[in-house]
């Protein structure tokens, strides 16, 4: 199937998963574009997908540097993020979606912005698998102390489906973090997590059903990287 066949039926799926449960929220498709060619990411853009996600900084800034209509895109940093390239990080990209420790967050806050807040979510652990990044799934002091720092414009959560086919196990892990969700909302009273970036190629509609505005989506865009 062609790229645009796939988005195609991709969205599809996503308005039936929120036909079926009665939701309404709007879903941003963010095509997880790591390895993938300039050209189909100039493709993406024409069929309408205006934010893409790329999780290796090397590779990211070849890519920007080569196409100055990046600047049209949205790009978000989706990988596990090192802090000694925390700066970096923030220059090219505008938002930072895994914060996973209090220790990443500060070093984010305290990095030059380009004078606005840094866009981020924080990345939480809801398969509490030991291999996965994140903050545990409950209201911890270093979670909510993330929200103190100042240059932080902490917009919403994210995380990654189990490592399982288990279709409870999944869903249980996607409505955790939509709990945290209200859970810290009602307990900083500011109301500011709105974005639940939940789901990828195999389970997104399960991450769309639990409430996801945000999915990734690699292969089941793009297709098996050629290896």
């Amino acid at each position: 199937m062609t790229l645009e066949e796939n988005l195609k039926r991709i969205i599809e799926k996503i308005e039936t998963a929120k036909n079926n449960h009665g939701l309404k929220q709007h879903v941003e498709i963010v095509a997880a574009t790591k390895t993938r060619q300039i050209s189909i990411i100039q493709e993406c853009y024409k069929l309408g997908i205006t934010t893409i996600g790329e999780n290796r900084i090397q590779e990211a800034e070849e890519k920007f540097f080569h196409f100055p209509g990046f600047e049209k895109i949205k790009k978000r940093f989706i990988g596990h993020l090192q802090t000694n390239k925390a700066k970096k990080c923030l220059n090219m990209f505008d938002t930072i979606d895994s914060i996973d420790t209090i220790k990443l967050a500060k070093k984010l806050n305290s990095a030059p912005k380009k004078n606005k807040k840094a866009e981020c979510l924080l990345e939480i652990n809801t398969s509490k698998e030991p291999q996965k990044h994140g903050f545990p799934p409950k209201l911890t002091k270093d979670l909510v102390s993330c929200f103190n720092l100042p240059e932080l414009n902490i917009v919403g959560l994210m995380t990654i489906g189990p490592n399982t086919t288990n279709e409870k196990q999944i869903r249980n892990s996607f409505s955790d973090l939509r709990k945290l969700k209200d859970i810290i909302n009602k307990e900083t009273g500011l109301n500011s997590v709105i974005e639940l970036s939940m789901g990828m190629t195999n389970d997104y509609e399960i991450g769309v059903q639990e409430g996801a505005t945000m999915v990734r989506l690699g292969t089941g865009l793009f297709g098996k990287r050629q290896q």
